[in-house]
């Protein structure tokens, strides 16, 4: 077979561009531009918060029920993706109480037709008065804001990063009003769920404030947000860099430290130490306190239970001391 003239490789029928034909399909190879910014996109999320922002402003301030919805921007567990660190508090009572002590909030988010209760007008008036921007979304939007394990009733509020007290600070507080503190700290709790519940625990019997280690600890965000109720919006949480070293700072000042364990050699009823300044010191959910916390204990104390039960939730544990704690206090005053 004679073999054909010009380059190996072009006979006759093979595919793609011949010699020649660079520039065919130069317009295509330039591209399109530079790529819009995500709020000049109208689908974008941020583009329909622009937008609803402006219908917002345009309105004088009130919600609009026309038009996209913004979707907010916010990852499961309330997490914004921007990185502005926001949370956001969901429930009706938990954002209610943010509204009521001033949390510089950023937005007031509300469902479309949500049932208008008490609580929905007075959070309405507050968001109104404050100059909070209120946005109308649907029940789906607000699903993806509150996590797919959380409940937020029609409403939502975004809130900075919460403010953490210093431990110092916050027992002379305590002591300038003349009252006997008593404060829980939290030894490796890393549930913000029982940290909500601790919080709010400390609120109902008359606790001053929770402390939490700086590290390996639950923070305060949105999930303790609601668990707490609304109570991390009035109870000081304080963050200690060093818990033990903290510990020890507050017994030099009179603090009596009473660690939570099973194996205590104290039971919790025949407690005489609830009259004095106390620190309640609760333990991790599954290692319960460290070494170093249990040897700055001035006492180990147990809570009495079955023995069907190996133990107690860390949060249930808590508020079980709080109130054997305030109900003695209460009975040393009458």
């Amino acid at each position: 077979m004679a073999n054909k003239p010009g380059r190996p490789g072009a006979g006759k029928g093979k595919k793609g561009p011949t010699k020649g034909t660079g520039g065919k399909n130069k317009r295509s190879l330039e591209g399109r531009g530079p790529t819009p910014k995500a709020e000049d996109r109208a689908w974008h999320p941020a583009g329909k918060r622009k937008a609803a922002q402006e219908r917002f402003t345009a309105a004088g301030g009130r919600p609009s029920s026309s038009g996209p919805r913004p979707s907010g921007g916010l990852a499961r567990g309330g997490r914004s993706k921007q990185a502005d660190d926001t949370e956001t508090v969901t429930g009706r009572n938990s954002v209610l109480e943010a509204l009521r002590t001033k949390i510089p909030a950023t937005a007031f988010y509300i469902a479309q037709r949500v049932e208008m209760d008490d609580r929905v007008k007075e959070m309405l008036s507050i968001a109104t008065n404050r100059g909070i921007p209120v946005l109308e979304v649907t029940r789906p939007e607000l699903d993806r804001m509150a996590g797919f394990d959380g409940v937020h009733q029609g409403v939502a509020l975004k809130v900075p990063p919460y403010e953490y007290a210093h431990p110092q600070d916050l027992l002379e507080q305590i002591i300038d009003r003349n009252e006997v503190p008593l404060l829980v700290a939290l030894d490796g709790v890393t549930d913000p769920r029982n940290l909500g519940a601790i919080i709010r625990s400390t609120a109902a019997f008359g606790g001053h404030g929770v402390l939490i280690p700086q590290r390996r600890s639950a923070g305060v965000n949105s999930a303790a947000w609601k668990t707490s109720a609304g109570a991390a919006a009035r109870t000081p949480v304080a963050m200690a860099v060093n818990l033990t070293a903290t510990l020890k700072d507050l017994k030099k000042q009179g603090v009596f430290v009473l660690g939570l364990d099973g194996g205590g050699d104290v039971s919790l009823p025949a407690l005489k130490l609830a009259d004095r300044p106390v620190v309640i010191v609760v333990g991790s959910e599954g290692k319960g306190l460290s070494r170093l916390v249990t040897e700055t204990c001035d006492q180990i104390v147990s809570i009495p239970i079955s023995g069907a039960t190996e133990s107690l939730n860390a949060g249930i544990a808590a508020s079980v001391a709080l109130y054997q704690v305030s109900t003695l206090r209460a009975s040393l005053s009458d």
